[in-house]
């Protein structure tokens, strides 16, 4: 039985994403980001393409690495403006009745009590639909615009976002009790004090003692997406993440990265097969691989070189502007995204350029799209399914709408007669569509610990309501 390949539409509420300069070709409705109209149209286009969500990443703070000036990112619209991912999902939502929202939040500058009554109103509001994405940072700007020097140190700050998680998982899991809200309009009491209780954290960074403010959502924690590939980011995702998303360029370090995250999984007590995969791609189709190929150059026409490069300058925190672009690439520890140098240095066996890499993966980019005709593009998804591991794709935007749609109207009904993709949503939450069973937390998941546990009698001794501890 082949496997059912998942699919997000990869987004942002900006004007520029991931291939840089699109948003200056003619048809492309990017600028448009501002109107709800414009994300209206994005979530019927991908549930009607039957898309499992839609994936809105995030920054704090402005690239400005590249040249030691945000210039070139403010020139080339580099995820600058940009505006907050979770309001664009109830407008969505509305429209919608079966695609799930992952929304990016940033785990070192939000703080767990606000952030969780965020998450709970945005899954009530999308009915279980709501995912979040979580992130650290990575940029020293945002850390100067949320009052430090410097962002703290790379795996410090996964650290704190394992901390960070026991508080939310508390304040979402363990707050009120499952029966808690009555709605009683006769006795006149709508929730049972005696079922909401405060939480108790005290950590290295946050101290809370308080009652959730909001009841329970349908699938109380969203579902878990991370992003982070480095070796602390994949012990990171082995405890906490259901969705794994994956920005790299080879099937070997794919393959190599999913091998890692799933047996380190197996070792956190966790069944593998909650946790989905997905690679990060651009696709380019047309009904023949000519119309692709003139549909690429025309976009690649519109690429930018300096937004690339003042992308990827800030991503691995090192100023291109100084260096040789014909010299070779090399590894340097910096306190940004370690994984993508890591993926174009150590974990390669090519020899990388900044000139071979923007101009092999084109369109403004760091990675490669898939170009060809909608059977190609098929092949090409299968393929790199079979072949590594993965369980699907973040599929990033090119020129909007008409990307979307190409894929949609073209790729997916092929993919639908071979029988590796979905004909229709199951019921239920984003969960329970994407994994089946429950709409909350599966009990192997560290989450799961901290749900309320009611005294119970054991002769004369008594079971305290304590949730487990992250060791």
């Amino acid at each position: 039985m082949p496997k059912e390949i998942r699919l997000n539409a990869f987004d942002m509420n900006s004007v520029g994403h991931i291939q840089h300069g699109m948003w200056s070709h003619p048809r492309d409705q990017s600028p448009r980001y501002t109107d709800i109209e414009y994300w209206q149209h994005l979530a019927r286009t991908a549930e009607r393409g039957l898309f499992d969500a839609i994936f809105l990443a995030d920054i704090i703070g402005v690239y400005d690495v590249y040249g030691g000036s945000p210039a070139a990112s403010i020139r080339g619209a580099v995820q600058i403006p940009i505006n907050d991912p979770l309001l664009v999902v109830p407008v969505m939502a509305a429209v919608t009745r079966n695609i799930g929202f992952g929304v990016t939040s940033n785990a070192t500058y939000e703080t767990p009590y606000l952030f969780a009554r965020r998450l709970s109103t945005l899954d009530h509001l999308t009915k279980g639909r709501a995912g979040w994405n979580i992130v650290t940072g990575y940029l020293d700007s945002a850390a100067r615009a949320m009052g430090l020097d410097r962002q703290l140190e790379h795996d410090d700050r996964y650290d704190l976002a394992d901390e960070y998680m026991e508080a939310i998982y508390k304040l979402l899991e363990g707050s009120w009790e499952d029966d808690a809200v009555l709605a009683d309009r006769v006795n006149r009491i709508y929730a049972d004090p005696a079922k909401v209780h405060a939480i108790d954290h005290i950590g290295r960074r946050h101290r809370i003692n308080a009652v959730h403010l909001s009841e329970p959502s349908p699938q109380r924690t969203p579902v878990l997406f991370q992003a982070g590939v480095s070796t602390r980011g994949r012990a990171f995702a082995a405890r906490h993440a259901e969705c794994i998303f994956l920005a790299t360029s080879t099937k070997d370090n794919v393959r190599a990265l999913v091998k890692d995250v799933r047996a380190q999984a197996i070792k956190n007590g966790r069944n593998p097969e909650d946790i989905v995969v997905f690679a990060s791609r651009a696709v380019v189709v047309g009904r023949t691989r000519k119309e692709a190929e003139e549909k690429f150059a025309d976009y690649k026409s519109y690429g930018s070189v300096e937004g690339a490069l003042a992308h990827f300058a800030s991503s691995v925190g090192i100023d291109y502007a100084k260096e040789d672009i014909d010299a070779p690439l090399r590894h340097e520890h910096t306190n940004s995204m370690q994984s993508i140098l890591e993926a174009l240095t150590t974990r390669s066996s090519e020899q990388w350029t900044l000139r071979k890499l923007l101009g092999e993966m084109g369109l403004g980019s760091r990675t490669k799209p898939f170009v060809g005709s909608a059977e190609e593009v098929a092949d090409e998804l299968q393929n790199w399914v079979e072949e590594t591991g993965i369980d699907g794709f973040n599929l990033s935007r090119v020129v909007t709408p008409e990307g979307l749609e190409d894929f949609v109207d073209l790729v997916v009904p092929i993919l639908q007669e071979r029988g590796v993709y979905k004909t229709s949503y199951r019921e239920g939450t984003l969960r329970q569509k994407l994994f089946g069973g429950s709409a909350r937390l599966p009990e192997t998941h560290i989450g799961a610990s901290y749900r309320y546990r009611r005294e119970i009698d054991v002769g004369d001794e008594r079971t305290p309501p304590l949730p487990a501890t992250i060791a």
